[in-house]
């Protein structure tokens, strides 16, 4: 089930901060990542949990770990030079994906749930919202790395953070939206409660084997369920003000 588009008729404001993200997450992977295919500049910008620990950044050797398909050992690189505080990197690597699959997922839902979010919010607020919440859910990734005593050198990147924060503040204002979904070769329509707590049910059932785990993308779950709960949480503090009324 893939949304692909929701009612936006009331929608008042262009969402050009909406369209800039997008536009910056492409760019980033295609023209700094080289299509994902350069492995040192991810390595070097993404979040390494056991950086942000330390506050130190780190350099490791390239290592061996078995293929999640075939168990056959594959060659990792090892973590390069962070160029940029590493604290930073927890910025940096909301902008980063681990493959074409990932970017296009990401970018389809920010471009189909996001927008909302802006006309209710403004421009500004928007976009503090959206980084706020990418923090907090690498933040939640980064800390149950630890809890659970995962690899703590395993990088982390995506947008998917941010977004699912996006995804739990649209929920929350409009839960009984109507949602274009693709189910297989059919569209439905169906109320946003159901495609989002569908979502947010995925990823928790994954999240009880994988939370904080290791994945060859460097993609989290814990990430996901802290941007949605962060975005649950804040999303009418960053709410326009209601105008005043003049009896």
């Amino acid at each position: 089930m893939i949304p692909i588009g929701d009612d936006n008729s009331d929608r008042k404001l262009f969402p050009f901060v909406n369209l800039i993200l997008i536009a910056i997450n492409i760019i980033v992977f295609i023209v700094y990542q080289k299509l994902g295919a350069d492995i040192n500049f991810t390595f070097s910008y993404a979040t390494v949990p056991a950086e942000i620990m330390s506050g130190h950044d780190i350099v490791t050797n390239p290592t061996f770990v078995p293929d999640p398909l075939t168990g056959k050992p594959v060659e990792m690189p090892g973590l390069g030079i962070t160029p940029i505080p590493v604290y930073l990197t927890i910025i940096t690597s909301m902008f980063m994906h681990g493959g074409i699959a990932h970017l296009g997922g990401n970018m389809l839902y920010l471009l189909v749930f996001g927008d909302n979010l802006e006309d209710r919010m403004g421009h500004l607020r928007y976009l503090l919202f959206y980084i706020l919440c990418g923090i907090i859910a690498t933040l939640a990734h980064v800390g149950s790395d630890y809890f659970f005593g995962q690899n703590h050198l395993i990088p982390s990147l995506g947008a998917s953070g941010a977004i699912s924060g996006v995804m739990g503040g649209y929920l929350l204002l409009f839960p009984s939206r109507d949602v274009r979904v693709l189910v297989f070769v059919f569209i439905a329509r169906l109320p946003a409660f159901i495609v989002l707590g569908l979502w947010i049910a995925f990823q928790i059932a994954n999240g009880t084997g994988y939370l904080g785990g290791e994945e060859a993308s460097g993609i989290a779950y814990a990430a996901h369920i802290g941007g949605f709960i962060a975005g649950l949480l804040l999303v009418k503090r960053f709410l326009k003000p209601e105008p005043e009324k003049i009896w």
